[in-house]
């Protein structure tokens, strides 16, 4: 009956309703996922995820959507639609739930798992709603189809949206992948229908746009490990990432056929393939998988260890095995390493050294720039030609990447049909106007940006803390210490100079006894003139100490006058 109402009221007034679009996140960036869809007093969501952080964050652990926008209007939010369970995608959910409280959560049964697990990471329950590829669900007036997509991860969907507007298609990540390790392709029939029938607006993934051609098959890199299976004569150490299920499980599969146990390490990949294993999406052969432990029972020639680190994290398992710091296994000549991945922008000097260490322990590295050991999860230019030709859009946004990656899909889809005053390269926080015969973007945008996760703060960490941080880490701190006697103003005690990550003090005497005798007559001059403004006192100190330090060193520390009242 729901439904009935829903078509019947489209009809009547699908001319005269209007759609907004919201992109939170995933615009002009790669990664933190996050798209509103607005018709009156009703929010539908779909992703919320995070990205790691640039290498200015210091000390910053994860960067996630700012979420004002939607915690200003948690009374109006029907729902969250989650295309697939990668981090850039999920992993601002546990931020989401402890700003808002609970929201139904629509997924896939894998991506549902994988939130589940996140999500008792933090401490934190869920209405979560498993669906399947072909499922139908009302979420308020939206009325959503989830339609099966190939991706790096198994059980990735995209949206069809009817709104009262009309039909939005939100690709999530994908690629055309005819020969997928597992499952099923992507459903052209029915995008075919969509298409057909009339789609308002699309959102595609644009991570490739730049790529010519197609993104090969995930088959490509199984014939590739075969070989490498074929040749090895040592362990096998191959590196990949966690939620590549189906690559996983052909590396069991090879493993096993070629009479090699498997051990896993890395907590992400542990978690994977417990979770992967509960729900059917991993098939391990009985006796294949071992303790990472007991590896030393076996032959070299006997062993596979599938571990996380291809991107050279600084504390992911393969790093800590080059560094010598991994508790149960050290590289030795006669590994075989193979990172099966390709660097992600930003990565390379960590995976340089990484590989580095590597080789001069003897290990030989296979990784993307030698054989075919790894393929993309997103589209190139033919096969995002294809999704167009496809489901023939009245309206498009291009998502998923940065803003070069956004204008060349603009571009791609003006090549073979879309208008170009059709066509909106948006920002996140900008608000999307669409109804069934027109489309602007308003004037006013939303609260978005980036907020940072440092520990248990969230958004405690601004630009202010980050400028000090990159200025500590630059040039170090210098801390000046006095103790000055309260009626009279004169020095009694100091002043002592600290230095870290400046100078070391004892090779530096000179410098040291220079700088503190320019606190000591700054402070004899303001006791002279009376002064007893802390405040005025400190900033005279470290203007003064800030002058002689750049003449001498061409350094700029941060100074911290600390004056002691006694």
């Amino acid at each position: 009956m729901r439904n009935r109402d829903y078509r019947r009221r489209r009809k009547r007034s699908s001319e005269d309703e209007s759609i907004k679009v919201i992109p939170l996140g995933g615009l002009n960036e790669i990664g933190k996922n996050m798209t509103a869809f607005q018709y009156n007093d009703e929010i539908l969501l779909v992703d919320c995820g995070m990205t790691f952080p640039s290498d200015e964050m210091y000390g910053i652990d994860v960067v996630i959507p700012d979420m004002t926008f939607v915690a200003e209007n948690r009374e109006k939010l029907k729902g969250l639609m989650v295309t697939h369970g990668h981090e850039d995608h999920i992993g601002g959910i546990p931020y989401l739930l402890k700003k808002i409280g609970s929201i139904p959560i629509y997924g896939t049964p894998l991506t549902c798992g994988l939130i589940q697990n996140k999500l008792k990471e933090h401490g934190l329950k869920a209405d979560l709603r498993v669906i399947k590829a072909g499922d139908r669900v009302v979420v308020g007036s939206f009325n959503v189809e989830a339609l099966q997509m190939t991706h790096s991860i198994a059980d990735a969907v995209g949206f069809a949206i009817d709104t009262p507007a009309g039909t939005i298609f939100h690709t999530g990540d994908f690629k055309i992948d005819y020969t997928p390790l597992k499952g099923e392709p992507i459903d052209f029939h029915r995008l075919a229908e969509l298409g057909r029938k009339g789609v308002l607006l699309l959102m595609a993934d644009s991570t490739n746009a730049h790529r010519k051609g197609y993104t090969p098959s995930e088959q490509t890199v199984v014939a590739t490990l075969e070989n490498l299976f074929a040749t090895a004569k040592g362990r096998m150490i191959i590196a990949t990432f966690a939620s590549n299920v189906n690559r996983i499980q052909k590396v069991i599969e090879i493993a096993a056929q070629h009479k090699r146990k498997v051990a896993v390490s890395g907590r992400s990949m542990v978690n994977i393939i417990e979770i992967s294993t509960e729900l059917g999406y991993l098939d391990i052969p009985e006796g294949t998988l071992i303790d990472i432990n007991k590896i030393k029972n076996y032959k070299d020639s006997e062993i596979v260890l599938i571990t996380t680190g291809s991107q050279g994290e600084p504390m992911s398992a393969l790093t800590r095995m080059a560094s010598n710091d991994h508790r149960s296994v050290q590289i030795k000549p006669g590994d075989m390493v193979v990172l099966s991945s390709s660097p992600i922008p930003g990565n390379e000097k960590m995976i340089t050294d990484v590989i580095n260490k590597l080789l001069m322990k003897g290990a030989k590295v296979v990784n993307s720039s030698i054989a075919d050991i790894h393929v993309s999860g997103h589209p190139c230019q033919e096969e995002l030609k294809l999704i167009h030709s496809l489901l023939r859009p009245k309206f498009f946004v291009p998502v998923h990447g940065e803003y070069k990656h956004l204008n060349e899909h603009a571009r791609i889809a003006e090549s073979i049909g879309t208008p170009h005053e059709n066509i909106f390269i948006l920002k996140n926080g900008s608000v999307l106007n669409l109804s069934a015969d027109h489309a602007e973007v308003a004037k006013e945008e939303v609260t978005a940006g980036k907020v940072l996760v440092d520990g248990l703060g969230v958004g405690d960490v601004g630009n202010i803390v980050l400028r000090d941080r990159k200025l500590l880490s630059e040039s170090g701190l210098i801390l000046v210490v006095a103790a000055i006697e309260k009626g009279s103003g004169f020095l009694v005690s100091g002043p002592e100079i600290l230095s870290r990550g400046f100078v070391y003090v004892r090779e530096s005497e000179e410098l040291i006894t220079s700088a503190r005798e320019i606190v000591r007559d700054v402070i004899n001059h303001c006791q002279e003139k009376g002064l007893r403004d802390w405040a005025a006192m400190k900033n005279a100190i470290r203007d003064e100490l800030r002058t002689f330090i750049y003449e001498t060193t061409k350094r700029s520390p941060i100074i911290l006058p600390i004056l002691l009242e006694v």
